[in-house]
């Protein structure tokens, strides 16, 4: 695992992911925070957070951003043996994020935060994308916070 993380290179290389038309949110979230911190895991991470953009899958239900967040904290904290009670701090972790894009967002729920934009529309990709550089940012945060071994670096 990489042991420098720069918070706002995994900010624009989240949002460009989702900008450049590469991936949508949650595959740019899980994407960038694979790369950056060196995750030893497959790319068919990338394919699982597939079905959860513009609200899982088109639904307009929670916002993909933060599934992916929430997918990526499961990568590095998540248990794989039954029982382990990893799942109890990765849950706690999982809830910080979403209680954090609620609050500055005031929801999850895609169809709220894009009431009256067009799909597509610059009004609503600069919001996504923006989305997209904020979660991945707060994931790095929680992720290097906890490690208690990574350092992070930021301009902001």
């Amino acid at each position: 695992m990489n042991t420098q993380i720069d918070l706002d290179k995994i900010r624009t290389t989240a949002e460009n992911y989702y900008r450049n038309g590469d991936f949508y949110c949650s595959e740019a979230i899980v994407k960038t925070i694979k790369d950056e911190f060196q995750l030893s895991v497959s790319d068919d991470i990338i394919a699982a957070a597939s079905g959860f953009p513009v609200g899982m899958g088109n639904s307009g239900c929670s916002c993909g951003a933060v599934v992916g967040g929430i997918m990526t904290l499961g990568l590095v904290f998540g248990r794989t043996e039954a029982k382990d009670k990893k799942v109890v701090k990765t849950m706690k972790l999982a809830n910080e994020l979403h209680e954090t894009f609620r609050k500055k967002h005031k929801t999850l729920c895609c169809r709220v935060l894009t009431k009256g934009m067009r799909l597509g529309s610059r009004k609503h990709m600069d919001q996504c994308i923006s989305f997209t550089g904020e979660v991945a940012e707060e994931v790095a945060k929680i992720i290097v916070r906890e490690s208690g071994k990574l350092r992070s670096s930021s301009k902001n």
